[in-house]
């Protein structure tokens, strides 16, 4: 793996196939620095962004590209720091590119993040009818007048659900993660979060409390190259914090990049605790250089 550097703006495809990850952003929910931790992934002609907080749009205008270019995302979960921006990529597109975006979602999820998050904002634009809710009072706009909805494909159920789609050439692994509410003893009881497994090689398993029983599924069942884990300074809330990380078997810390921090630990050393370093915004992580 080679850590390439940004150029004069951001691609959304490369030339050789290669598997990439680049951040637009490694921070915590508040962060004024390094903008929020959304990823976008490309591979040859194909790319996708997982997670569009609140300050994605700004940071895709910081790396001289626009949040409109995106045609496929897929969102972990709720929270404003990955789901903020999805209100301004589905208005681009539809007044501006005049196309729907792929979004890959399966059906449980899709009517939570738009009666929950998007409906307010996105619903009363048009008090018209349109070709996706002619049966709907009103006719307001729905969320498929926004996004053409790609549903996965479920896979298990144990150890936990995992379910998987193909974003052209990327294929993706998507799973329940332990997130919030904060004291919650499981994935089972928690709200909806999920993290991701791309290509079998690289694991994001976005936000989530420790979960060493994850690590360990997918680390038998898949030896990953890399993980980036959200961490936070402290133990406890819904994020995992240093100390929890730093007791897991050196072999697993060696692979992880930490990422989701806040601004205050931009200096800390990840590698003299035993991780592969703090994941950088900006930069390309080629997987196949």
């Amino acid at each position: 793996m080679k850590i390439l550097p940004f150029d004069e703006s951001l691609r959304l495809t490369n030339n050789d196939g290669s598997l990439e990850f680049f951040f637009l952003g490694t921070g915590s929910a508040f962060v004024k620095q390094n903008f929020q931790n959304n990823l976008l992934i490309i591979k040859g002609d194909d790319h996708l962004l997982v997670d569009c907080g609140s300050q994605c749009p700004i940071a895709f205008h910081k790396y001289k590209s626009a949040i409109m270019k995106v045609q496929n995302v897929f969102i972990s979960h709720s929270h404003s720091d990955h789901a903020g921006g999805v209100e301004e990529l589905a208005l681009m597109h539809r007044y501006v590119t005049k196309t729907r975006p792929k979004i890959y979602i399966n059906d449980s999820y899709k009517e939570l993040l738009w009666n929950e998050t998007l409906k307010g904002g996105l619903s009363y634009g048009e008090s018209r009818e349109t070709p996706y809710n002619k049966d709907v009072p009103g006719h307001y706009l729905s969320f498929d007048d926004y996004f053409e909805q790609i549903k996965p494909r479920p896979l298990c159920l144990v150890p936990r659900p995992m379910w998987e789609f193909r974003c052209g050439s990327i294929n993706v692994k998507f799973f329940r993660t332990m997130h919030m509410p904060d004291g919650v003893p499981s994935w089972k009881e928690s709200a909806w979060s999920t993290g991701i497994l791309v290509d079998n090689r690289i694991l994001f398993p976005a936000d989530t409390r420790f979960d060493p029983d994850l690590l360990s599924w997918i680390e038998d069942a898949y030896h990953p190259e890399y993980i980036f884990h959200d961490c936070q300074s402290y133990t406890g809330g819904v994020h995992t914090s240093i100390d929890e990380l730093k007791s897991l078997d050196p072999a697993i810390k060696s692979k992880i990049f930490l990422c989701h921090y806040a601004d205050n630990f931009v200096n800390y050393d990840a590698k003299e605790n035993g991780f592969a370093g703090m994941t950088q915004p900006g930069v390309y992580y080629n997987f196949d250089a």
